[in-house]
């Protein structure tokens, strides 16, 4: 059996600022990443970010990426693997990590669970046909294999991740026939919608895609208005000449490992699914296992940083390590949080995290 102080799971940016964080204190970390290399989803991000300056504002999301594995890399007490995947949690705390061709068990004294979510899929005829991905899979296929998905897309969701999706189809030189979004009103910011307007990208709201047409792959898809209550009206119905269905309607929580941990879970579809109940330092309702990132509720990167930063400092901190800085760090990253969920763009947020915070305690 390996020790550790702390074991974190998922090296998106939660987990990297949840390991640096807490090495910075003197905790010995093991990170713990599936794929082969660490950033998470940060490693396709091409787009610059926003936020502060402390968030790395006006980076884009794979050099954010380059700039904390490196500061991994450099920690004397952080020990880094990728190519490893988290296969369960124990009732003693345990775990158990499948490393290439072998097996091991760890035993950390804290865990910080930062493994992120997956990608919603939408119900309608011919979702299984070649040509339909998620958006994150079409990130995947641009950004880090170089590969273009198809010539003509039909994107679904006009949140952040569909509007910004479709404008890097549009600069790998990929037509984006069309943005459809079930709501009344786009969902991600509205600066991304007008670099997709500038271009001639057509957005509709009250849209979504009622069909894909296709035998070995897509070649079409009908897409319809939608009512108020989200039913399909009848006579709208357009067809697309597509070869290419991007979906981007959603994420949910990957929370297996805080199942098996025995959090208490609740679920909010503010949050998008199923997430775990926590204190103002990320503990959920298990002792010494810490939830940070998308695993405990989806919003922005920026946010899942700052989850990271705090779940990594009050993990250590349980286990007596400190310095000086301390107490102004935690305040200092709670304080940016609740910045970052101010205003009317966070109010679901906010309303989603009242319903997971714990008795007594605030965020």
């Amino acid at each position: 059996m390996k020790r550790t102080d702390i074991a974190v799971c998922g090296s998106g940016p939660a987990g990297l600022s949840a390991a640096i964080s807490a090495a910075s204190l003197g905790a010995q970390v093991t990170l713990f990443e599936r794929e082969d290399v660490l950033g998470g989803q940060l490693v396709k991000q091409i787009h610059k970010f926003f936020g502060s300056e402390k968030q790395y504002a006006a980076t884009r999301g794979i050099e954010i990426a380059r700039i904390l594995a490196r500061q991994v890399e450099v920690s004397e007490n952080i020990q880094a693997l990728p190519g490893t995947t988290v296969l369960g949690r124990y009732r003693d705390g345990s775990l158990m990590v499948e490393r290439g061709q072998s097996v091991e068990i760890w035993q950390p004294q804290r865990l910080i669970v930062a493994t992120g979510a997956s990608e919603t899929m939408l119900p309608f005829p011919g979702n299984d046909l070649p040509g339909v991905y998620g958006a994150g899979a079409v990130q995947t296929l641009m950004n880090v294999y170089g590969v273009a998905p198809g010539r003509r897309v039909l994107m679904v969701g006009a949140g952040n991740i569909g509007l910004i999706v479709s404008f890097q189809l549009l600069q790998a030189g990929i037509n984006v026939e069309a943005v459809v979004e079930a709501a009344p009103q786009v969902g991600g910011y509205l600066v991304h919608a007008a670099k997709l307007r500038r271009q001639g990208v057509p957005i509709l709201t009250s849209h979504t895609i009622k069909e894909a047409h296709g035998v070995d792959g897509v070649e079409g898809a009908t897409i319809v208005q939608v009512s108020e209550d989200w039913q399909p009206i009848d006579g709208t119905e357009r067809f697309l000449e597509v070869d290419t269905v991007c979906l981007a309607v959603g994420l949910s929580p990957l929370a297996e490992l805080l199942w098996q941990a025995g959090c208490q879970m609740r679920y909010v579809p503010e949050l998008g699914g199923h997430s775990p109940v926590r204190n103002e330092h990320m503990e959920t309702t298990v002792k010494g296992v810490y939830a940070a990132g998308d695993v405990a509720g989806v919003e922005e990167a920026s946010t899942a940083l700052l989850e990271g930063q705090i779940a990594g400092l009050a993990a250590a901190a349980s286990l007596g390590y400190s310095s000086e800085d301390l107490p102004r760090l935690l305040d200092e990253a709670m304080s940016e949080l609740v910045s970052l969920r101010a205003g009317p763009r966070g109010e679901k947020v906010r309303r989603g995290i009242s319903q997971v915070l714990r008795h007594g305690e605030t965020a």
